[in-house]
């Protein structure tokens, strides 16, 4: 069995059966994630739009292919035939949606007021082709489990909040999308349905890949 493969089972023991492993697999090759697919993994986590396509193309048919980094409203067109599901949507022009909870600057995501803000907005939208399920969150990158663990059910919150307002009675609305390889045992904790995990699985990133 590959490191891989390991890495997987046993994150998989550890997750309760109501939370979704994504194996993030940006800049990671080919053959990594076939040797995550023998083993039966089906959900991969990209955040180039080239580079997932390019990987959609080489790779089994039933891969579910998650979006997990900001996507340019010019790239939802290349990507949109496959994709099983947008993370981090910060606009009405993209849409799911990606919350900003975390003390710490970041160039993209949404405030919770912009969250209320964008769910008004597509309510009144005529979208019929965008399917809301949930939320994504990050957690700011610090060595404080209290601080994360706040941020995490912060996030929690800001999902029951939505579901209660925009969302009662739809029950597609049921993913919190939050936590990584270093914090996604306090995300479980808190709520999340989805784990985003990489370097747990596939060791650390090549940044040396390029679009």
């Amino acid at each position: 069995m590959s490191h891989v493969s390991e890495a997987i089972e046993a994150i998989r023991l550890e997750l309760p059966q109501e939370t979704h492993l994504i194996a993030v697999s940006k800049t990671h090759p080919v053959e990594l994630i076939k040797d995550a697919y023998a083993i039966g993994q089906r959900d991969f986590g990209e955040n180039k739009a080239q580079e997932m396509t390019a990987k959609h193309e080489a790779l089994p048919a039933d891969i579910r292919w998650h979006m997990i980094g900001h996507l340019q409203t010019n790239k939802v067109k290349y990507i949109a035939p496959y994709v099983y599901m947008i993370h981090s949507i910060d606009s009405l022009h993209l849409l799911e949606l990606q919350v900003h909870v975390a003390k710490e600057e970041t160039k993209f995501g949404l405030s919770p007021e912009g969250l209320n803000e964008l769910l008004d907005a597509f309510g009144s939208a005529d979208l019929k082709n965008v399917e809301i399920c949930g939320l994504m969150g990050m957690a700011t990158n610090t060595d404080d489990d209290k601080e994360v663990e706040t941020e995490f059910a912060e996030i929690k919150s800001l999902f029951d909040n939505a579901k209660a307002r925009f969302f009662a009675t739809d029950d597609r609305f049921s993913e919190i999308s939050m936590g990584m390889s270093g914090d996604y045992q306090i995300a479980v904790r808190n709520g999340s349905t989805m784990v985003r995990i990489g370097s747990g699985i596939f060791g650390a990133r090549d940044y040396s890949k390029k679009d």
